[in-house]
């Protein structure tokens, strides 16, 4: 598995795909968090604007880019493999099903990482920009970083899945992003429907949304924790199932 991992995260690192996904990721993060005033529709501002040091405007827009970034670094790790037909090739190895899904998972999961890091040097920034140096909440900042990665390894769960189900890789992009746009922010909108009143609650609590807010708050919550492993331990069974399927 491990060796299937590495070829995975040197497959990356040998696409310009994987570039590109990290600098537009921290492009556009850099211009909400510094340059785009939208306290309008969002109900925050930008660092300068809000004279507030502290990087809600990152954690609040980071799901939802990557929600789309994450599905184009995922969209070819099973669907280009079917489209050449080196998939078959790859189950004559020794690995079983769960194998092959982990090592692509986790592959995906360090990608992710890899656009995080650069990251910190907004912190650094913004810890240094307080009127008195250091004064902000680092505890909240540090789960908020947390959540954006257990988020991002929902999306990566999602995108290799729906890679497994096709050979085209623009399918594939869509059905993640589509799904992943519903699973975190889709039953946040079903619930205030009133058709959906006596089940609210419970409606609210199966989107990603509401847990990732509750990590942001700066108190990791077990039931948060179990949501996120079990959503993510769902869609990479799909994923194994997806995959025997093709053998039947």
């Amino acid at each position: 598995m491990f060796t299937l991992l590495r070829k995975e995260i040197e497959s990356f690192l040998s696409s310009l795909i994987a570039y590109i996904v990290i600098v537009v990721f921290l492009l556009v993060m850099s211009f909400f968090l510094w340059m785009l005033n939208v306290d309008i529709f969002l109900g925050w501002n930008d660092i300068i604007s809000n004279n507030k040091a502290n990087l809600d405007g990152l954690f609040m827009v980071a799901p939802y880019v990557f929600m789309f970034l994450i599905p184009a670094i995922t969209m070819k790790m099973f669907a280009e493999e079917t489209r050449s037909g080196t998939f078959e090739i790859l189950l004559t190895k020794p690995l079983s099903d769960s194998q092959i899904v982990l090592a692509k998972f986790f592959a995906g999961v360090l990608l992710v990482v890899f656009s995080l890091i650069p990251t910190l040097i907004y912190y650094y920034s913004v810890y240094q920009l307080g009127e008195i140096p250091g004064n902000i909440d680092s505890g909240a900042m540090w789960t908020s970083y947390l959540g954006l990665l257990l988020v991002g390894a929902c999306f990566v769960s999602i995108g290799i899945f729906a890679s497994s189900l096709t050979s085209s890789q623009i399918l594939s992009f869509i059905f993640a992003a589509l799904i992943s746009v519903f699973v975190y922010i889709g039953f946040s909108v079903l619930w205030k429907l009133r058709m959906f009143t006596d089940v609210a609650l419970f409606m609210h609590g199966l989107g990603i949304e509401a847990h990732y807010e509750s990590i942001r708050r700066g108190v990791v919550d077990l039931r948060d924790i179990v949501y996120f492993l079990s959503l993510i331990t769902f869609f990479l069974m799909l994923t194994r199932f997806s995959l025997s399927s093709r053998k039947w």
